[in-house]
């Protein structure tokens, strides 16, 4: 089965070593994720592609415990839904990032724990990847 990427745009590098692709502004180093093409900040449209660090800490993070109402979000219907951790994670001197997290057990997710970039199948499509962040094993 060949495996893709859900967006050239948004993770770039290998399926073994994904990286995501933000912006950079050149004339104010603000960093965005998802890619932009003005800055936020200034306004400047001398943004670059940057990719961005795989490693960083959960900034804020909730488990999604109920099924969400109506496709396309639920792909093979309510029976199988399965709770899933969001969260945000900070890419030091970067961004935050939005994310899916692999862990969904509260007991194992806090606030400053050290995650890293992975790839995960997009539900209902398994021929096809997304990002998530995942705990880094040992870290205490």
């Amino acid at each position: 089965m060949t495996v893709q990427l859900i967006d050239p745009e948004v993770i770039g590098g290998t399926e073994e070593e994904p990286r995501l692709i933000g912006s950079e502004c050149g004339r104010c180093s603000t960093v965005t994720f998802p890619r932009q093409r003005s800055c936020p900040r200034c306004t400047s449209e001398d943004v670059h592609a940057r990719e961005l660090a795989t490693r960083g800490e959960l900034w804020s993070w909730t488990i999604q415990c109920f099924a969400p109402k109506a496709p396309p979000y639920l792909p093979g219907g309510v029976e199988q839904f399965e709770p899933y951790g969001v969260g945000y994670v900070e890419l030091p001197g970067e961004v935050r990032v939005e994310t899916r997290l692999t862990e969904s057990d509260p007991e194992r997710l806090r606030i400053g724990m050290t995650m890293e970039l992975t790839l995960i199948p997009v539900p209902g499509a398994a021929d096809t990847l997304t990002y998530a962040f995942r705990p880094v094993e040992g870290d205490e």
